[in-house]
This record gives structure tokens, sequence and C-alpha cells, in this order.
């Protein structure tokens, strides 16, 4: 499980240290924060299109395969920016590295989900496993960063493209599960079949009402602090408390496996979001913004690892890859349409009023996740 883990921070951090150093080198020959947008959103984008053959590959070939074709993507969208450090390579390099994490973690949970043995080791291994983003995304954007301050942009893209040669170091010697034969009888069907079960449907409606919210956050947070007159700095501190909060639960969440269940936490993690979100206006300075902050890290960094197991729970064993590739094509279309849609909402209404729509609509969705208790079906 470590080297697994340790694998997909390296290969993790080669996008967002691309998701940091790519618009830093357009802004500075040049191009638009218009042009920038664009770019940033082609490394969801990718995902969005490649998640379901993505599922559907790891249900077939396994995990090394797919890491193995992940790495390749990965260090040639890295190795085209060292090369020709120009907006249209960096475009297809955004496309290729996010696409090709995208791809990797889906073999990835997929993976580990079948490797857990009972509900509980299910809880235990995706709260490990979702410390890795955590971790990777200090560490791209830290090592990108100190890079380019020191020797520039071209080593930034070469020390990028070496980190998912690092991680299939770390994951070569993984051990491949059997494969999984469908029922006999079982009709493959389609992807999107998968959405006739109503305990999907609810699950991923769930999962995506939270994933929106931590999409709104760090969207909106920013205009906030504006208004508040607080600094760059300030705000960066603030949204870094999030992050940081978000880690230190998923460390704290194996530990407490076998003691919760999967519908109460989400329950909870949605109340206690609802209720954030519709004070956080009311605060006018950075420390209580701050708490604020943390404590919606807590509350949604505890989401995640519930998820993805009761996914694994509720879906037919033949079919994980897909469901996790449905899974990350929403919340990668979540991520790219949010932020546009509530920045013209804020626009229109004022950033107070985004924060408390988000709040009924979360407060609503709790419903939804108080269903999930009778989900445990497959």
């Amino acid at each position: 499980m470590a080297r697994l883990i340790t694998g997909q921070v390296f290969l993790h951090a080669c996008m967002a240290g691309m998701r940091l150093a790519s618009p830093l080198l357009a802004l500075r020959e040049g191009y638009s924060p218009a042009a920038v947008g664009v770019l940033l959103a082609l490394y969801a984008l990718t995902q969005v299109f490649l998640a379901l053959p993505a599922g559907r590959y790891a249900d077939r070939h396994g995990l090394k395969r797919p890491v193995a074709w992940s790495v390749g993507a990965a260090t040639l969208g890295a190795g085209m920016a060292v090369a020709f450090p120009i907006f249209p390579v960096l475009c297809a390099g955004a496309m290729l590295t996010g696409g090709a994490t995208g791809v990797a973690v889906i073999a990835l949970q997929r993976h580990v989900g079948r490797a857990a043995q009972n509900p509980t080791q299910l809880k235990q291994v995706f709260s490990w496993l979702a410390i890795g983003p955590a971790v990777s995304n200090f560490l791209g954007p830290f090592a990108a960063g100190l890079v380019i301050d020191h020797a520039g942009f071209r080593w930034a893209f070469l020390l990028m493209a070496v980190f998912p040669l690092v991680c299939w170091w770390w994951m070569r010697d993984a051990r491949e599960l059997p494969p999984v034969e469908a029922p006999p009888g079982a009709r493959r069907g389609k992807a999107w079949d998968l959405w006739r079960q109503p305990m999907f449907r609810r699950l991923m409606l769930v999962n995506w009402v939270l994933s929106s919210c931590w999409d709104v956050h760090t969207f909106v947070v920013p205009v906030l602090g504006h208004e508040r007159g607080l600094s760059a700095s300030v705000i960066g501190t603030i949204l870094g408390g999030f992050a940081a909060a978000a880690a230190l639960v998923r460390v704290l969440l194996p530990m407490l496996a076998a003691r919760i269940h999967e519908w109460a936490l989400i329950t909870g993690a949605m109340v206690a979001t609802a209720l954030i979100f519709a004070v956080y206006p009311f605060m006018h300075t950075a420390l209580p913004m701050a708490v604020c902050s943390m404590l919606l890290g807590v509350a949604l960094g505890c989401v995640q690892p519930m998820v993805m197991s009761t996914l694994h729970q509720i879906t037919p064993h033949h079919r994980h890859g897909e469901a996790v590739g449905m899974r990350m094509m929403t919340i990668n279309a979540s991520s790219v349409a949010m932020p546009m849609l509530f920045g013209a909402f804020g626009a229109v209404v004022g950033i107070s009023a985004v924060f408390w729509t988000v709040a009924v609509a979360v407060g609503l969705g709790s419903r939804l996740a108080v269903g999930l208790r009778a989900g445990k079906t497959s």
C-alpha cells in the first residue's frame, strides 16, 4: 500500500507542478487571464472524456498496464514543454498530464478497492489513498516553483517529466489481482446503465454536491477575501488551512474506520458543510475565516474515502472500474462548470448569496445521504 501511495504522489505531483508552471509561463509570455483559464480547464476537461474508457480498460487489464500508459503520457506531456515551451504545447501537455493522472487514479482506486477484504478495510485503504493527492498538491507546486526561481521553466518542466518515472519505479512490482469474471448470464451493458441502480444515482448526486462545495470554496474565498481587504498571502493561508485540515482528517480516518458507518459520516459532513457555508459570509476578518476554512476542510476531507468505500459495495465487482470512472467524470465535469456558473451567479447577486445558495443545496441534499444506509447490496 505504501508503494502504491508513493507512486500516486509522484504522478499526481507531475500534474500539480505543471498546473503551476504552465500558467506562470503563459502569463510571462503575455497571454490573457482568459487564455490561462482555458489552459487550466484542460487539465480537468481531458479526464471528463477519458474517465469511462479508462474505467473499462482497468476492468479488463488491471493496474499496471493503465499505469504504464499513464506514466508514458505524463512524461511525454511534460517533456514536450521542455523542448517547446510555447502556449499550444503547454495546452497539449495539460491534456496529456491531466488525462494520465485521471487514468492512473481510476486503475489505482479499483485495485485497492478489490484488495480490501471487508467494509472496514475499504474505509481504511481509501482513507490512506486519499492522503496522496494532499501530499502531491504540495510537492508538485513547491518543487516547480523552487526550480523556476533558481533555474528557469525548462528545468522545472524537466523535473516534472521525471516524476512519472519515479512513480513507475515504485509501482512496477505491484502484484496484479486475478481478473474478475462477470456472473453467468450477466450482460456487459453500457456504463450509463449503472445509473439505473437507485443507490448508485443517490451516491453520485451526493458526491457531486460535495465536490461542488470543494470547487466553490476554492473559487469564491479569494473573491470574498478581496472584498474584505485581505492580502494575497492571508487568502492563501486561509485556503492552505483548508487543505491541511482535509489532509489531517484523512490521516485519522483509518484509525476510526471500524467505529463509523459511511452513510452517517457523509450525512454529518453534509450538515456541517451547510452550516459552515451559511455563516461564512458573516466572517469579516482573517482569523474567523480561517477557522471556517479549516472546519470545512475537516468536513469535506472525510467524504471521499467514505464515498469510494460505499461505491465498491453497491456496484458489481466486475464493473468497479466503470463505476470509479463514472464518478471521476462527474466530479471533473463539475470542476470545469461550477466555478464558471457560480462566478456568473456571484457577479449578479453577490458572493454572500453564493455561500447561502450552496448551504441550502447541501442541507437539502443531506436527505439523500441518509438513504445510503440501506445501500450495501452487491
